[in-house]
């Protein structure tokens, strides 16, 4: 784009103007937009007077100069806001994996208590199934051995048997 081709550029000054905010310059009211660039107040206000970069009274490879500076800050502003809300990002992201790895720790040594907890209590159901069937067998062989006794006794009922021994 020809410098004679730029119909124009707004410039817009915010209310409560930012140092990060970019502006944009009416050249439209200017037969040669790159010659006596006007900055309005505004923008005094915004820019420091020591600035290296703008001069209200510049010529017009001045102000081509001034415009690349201006881009230049802008530019450099820009990358070191990306600089840093990446390295936020990165500091968030770390946090985010430092709690995960956290709760995988203290998931596995929840998960390693109930599978002690459940070894323990398959032992004791072990032991009480094992002790059960041992009762269940000595249940079973009194009863054989009375049913034993009881055929072979010469007492006919469990009484008589009684009586016999409370008279000894």
């Amino acid at each position: 784009m020809q410098p004679s081709e730029i119909s124009g550029l707004q410039y817009m000054v915010p209310s409560n103007p930012s140092p990060y905010s970019a502006p944009a310059f009416d050249l439209s009211r200017f037969s040669n937009p790159l010659h006596n660039l006007y900055i309005p107040p505004q923008l005094h206000e915004i820019i420091s007077p020591h600035s290296s970069c703008i001069n209200s009274n510049s010529t017009s490879d001045e102000a081509d100069e001034q415009q690349l500076c201006v881009i230049n800050e802008r530019k450099q502003r820009r990358m070191i806001s990306n600089r840093e809300s990446a390295r936020r990002s990165r500091m968030r992201k770390q946090r985010h994996l430092d709690e995960l790895w956290s709760q995988v720790v203290w998931l596995r040594n929840e998960n390693h208590q109930l599978i002690d907890k459940l070894n323990h209590v398959s032992e004791s159901h072990d032991k009480v199934v094992q002790e059960n069937a041992q009762l269940k067998e000595e249940a079973s062989q009194l009863r054989q051995l009375f049913s034993d006794m009881q055929l072979t006794s010469p007492y006919s009922t469990l009484r008589d048997l009684e009586h016999a021994l409370a008279d000894d």
